[in-house]
C-alpha cells in the first residue's frame, strides 16, 4: 500500500512512538488522525503536522470515542485505510509486596487499555475499512499494533504489563487470518527500550543503564525508528501476521 493520500488513525499519537508514526506517515503524504487522551499533546502534534493531520480526543476503551475518531477520518479525508495502535499504560507492581497483593483493579486496568483498547480500535476500524474499494492487489487496509519485548522477557514487577503485551502478540496471527478475506493485514511491533515520555521521567543514570544493556546500538531507540518501521510495514504487502522485535538485540534481565 502506498501511503500517499491514505488515511490512518494513530492512537497515542500525541507523544512517543505514536508521534513518531504520525511524523513518518505525514512525511510520506498520508493523512493522520492523532487520537490521544491528552488534548494538549494531541493538538500540538496535529498542529505541527499541518493540514494532513487532525486531532481527536480519544479513549481507546470507549466504543463511542473510537467511532468518533473514525467518523472524523471519513468526514475530513474521505476514508480510513488503517490504524497504528500506540495507546497504552504501564504499571510496576510485584504480585506480592510489603503493601499486600497486587491490586486486581490495577491489573485489569492495564489489560483494559493495552489489550482490550487495541482490539476495540481494530474491530471498529475494520468495519469502516471493509467498505473501501480494494487496491488492485485486493488490499484494503493495515493495522500496526504495539506490543513490547516485555511480552517475551517480562521483568519482575511487570506482570500486568507483560500480560497485556503478550495478549497483543498472541492475537496478531488470528487477527491477520480473520481479516485476510477483507484484504486487511495485521502486524505487531515489539519495541525494546525507547526514548519515550515514559522513560523520560526516569533519572539520567537509570536511562544510561538501560541504554547500555542494548547490545547494538547501545542507546535508547527513537520514535523516528519506530515510525520508519511502521511505515515500511504498510508499504510491504507481504508483511502480515508477524511480530517484529525492534530492540537492538536486547534481551531483558529479570530485574
Amino acid at each position: 500500500m502506498k501511503l500517499n493520500g491514505k488515511t490512518f488513525i494513530i492512537t497515542g499519537g500525541g507523544s512517543g512512538l505514536g508521534e513518531g508514526a504520525a511524523e513518518m506517515f505525514v512525511e510520506a503524504h498520508a493523512n493522520v488522525i492523532v487520537a490521544d487522551m491528552s488534548v494538549e499533546n494531541g493538538q500540538r502534534v496535529a498542529t505541527t503536522l499541518g493540514e494532513a493531520a487532525r486531532f481527536a480526543e480519544c479513549d481507546v476503551t470507549s466504543e463511542e470515542s473510537v467511532r468518533a475518531a473514525i467518523q472524523m477520518a471519513l468526514d475530513t479525508f474521505g476514508g480510513l485505510h488503517g490504524a497504528v495502535n500506540c495507546a497504552g499504560i504501564a504499571a510496576a507492581q510485584r504480585v506480592l509486596s510489603k503493601t499486600g497483593p497486587h491490586p486486581l483493579d490495577l491489573f485489569q486496568r492495564v489489560l483494559e487499555v493495552n489489550l482490550s483498547g487495541t482490539f476495540n480500535v481494530i474491530r471498529l476500524c475494520a468495519e469502516a475499512m471493509s467498505k473501501l474499494e480494494p487496491e488492485p492487489s485486493g488490499e484494503r487496509g493495515v493495522f500496526v499494533n504495539t506490543a513490547s519485548v516485555a511480552a517475551f522477557d517480562g521483568q519482575t514487577g511487570q506482570v500486568a504489563y507483560a500480560a497485556s503485551k503478550g495478549g497483543i502478540v498472541s492475537m496478531t496471527l488470528p487477527l491477520a487470518r480473520d481479516l485476510s478475506r477483507l484484504g486487511i493485514r495485521v502486524v505487531t511491533i515489539a519495541p525494546g527500550t525507547f526514548d519515550t515520555p515514559m522513560l523520560a521521567a526516569l533519572p539520567q543514570e537509570v536511562r544510561q543503564s538501560l541504554a547500555a544493556q542494548v547490545p547494538f546500538p547501545s542507546r535508547l531507540g527513537t520514535r523516528q525508528e519506530f515510525g520508519t518501521l511502521a511505515r515500511h510495514i504498510v508499504e510491504n504487502e507481504m508483511l502480515n501476521g508477524e511480530v517484529i522485535r525492534l530492540d537492538g538485540a536486547l534481551r531483558m534481565q529479570a530485574k
